[in-house]
């Protein structure tokens, strides 16, 4: 039977069943960081071959599904360690609101990565049994994310994990799993998205810096301190957006990829909308627009490198 931390008072509500249940428990609005990578990475791949679209919807349910298992690992760890309550924004909430057990979560999880794994198998043998290693090691840093004995979230290297496995990677393994290799194109265009994932990881710890550090955690927002930690992210807007106007100036990526640049409005509100906000429920409107930054930059550019193949 699963127990209840001493830090939570009363008990789980009554388990609910519907798949609303479920599926606010992938976190829906975080995975347009892993669709992103897989759209631009397959663009790219588009402008030197004719793209297997089997296997770019394979490498985009793989994805999508270990970062569901990643964020339901999230879930049930958090919970196991008290640093979720019914009050507790910006989760998924299966286990504190809706009263599904912490086992059940766990058991998801797994179940989530053996479907990814049984879907590389394929990609696997479509393209190079290399990719199981790669992508064993991609799941380990999804477990742990928030899993193990330190888990990465609880320290200052949370947001270059994130931005490394859930972008870079995945804009290199989804080029090379169409096009048998890896360009310099694709490892340069890959550092402005993984830059913008770890945003949205650095804006999820703003929010939940004073709960993070009553709970013993060390992230990189704590460590700097709220202040900083909202100009650190402005940085991380900015060398994203110069990263991106440097590979134009350089032809590494056709000019349209400046379409990217129209997301900086909303970087720039996702920024100030953290300035004078300490309780995490003002801040959700600030994290929510950085993960639209994400989500804007990422399709703009998807969409530039199109049009500069095309035209």
């Amino acid at each position: 039977m699963d127990m209840q931390p001493v830090t939570h008072i009363g008990h789980r509500p009554p388990a609910r069943r519907d798949w609303r249940v479920f599926w606010r428990l992938t976190r829906p609005h975080t995975l347009t960081a892993t669709f992103v990578p897989v759209c631009v990475g397959t663009v790219l791949a588009l402008g030197e071959t004719s793209v297997n679209w089997l296997l770019f919807v394979a490498m985009m349910a793989a994805s999508l599904l270990i970062q569901a298992a990643t964020n339901m690992f999230n879930e049930y760890y958090d919970y196991k360690r008290g640093l979720d309550s019914p009050e507790s924004v910006g989760i998924g909430g299966a286990i504190v609101r809706d009263g599904l057990k912490p086992k059940t979560v766990l058991a998801l999880a797994f179940a989530c990565f053996g479907a990814a794994m049984l879907i590389g198998v394929y990609i696997c043998a479509q393209s190079s049994w290399w990719l199981a290693l790669v992508g064993t090691v991609c799941m380990a840093a999804g477990y742990f994310y928030t899993g193990g004995p330190v888990p990465i979230a609880y320290t200052p290297f949370g947001e270059l994990a994130a931005g490394f496995f859930m972008g870079f990677m995945i804009i290199l393994i989804s080029f090379f799993i169409q096009t048998g290799g890896v360009s310099k194109e694709a490892v340069l265009v890959a550092v402005p998205v993984a830059i913008f994932i770890g945003a949205i990881l650095l804006a999820n710890n703003i929010r939940d810096l004073d709960g993070d550090r009553e709970k013993g955690r060390k992230t990189l927002a704590i460590l700097v301190g709220r202040d900083w930690a909202i100009r650190v992210l402005a940085m991380m807007f900015a060398a994203a957006f110069l990263w991106t106007v440097a590979l134009v100036l350089f032809g590494i990526v056709p000019f349209w990829a400046m379409l990217a640049l129209l997301s900086a409005p909303k970087a720039a509100a996702a920024a100030r909308g953290f300035i004078g906000k300490t309780k995490p429920a003002e801040m959700m409107p600030a994290m929510k627009a950085t993960a639209q930054t994400n989500t804007q930059f990422g399709f703009l550019l998807a969409i530039g490198l199109l049009v500069g193949q095309w035209l």
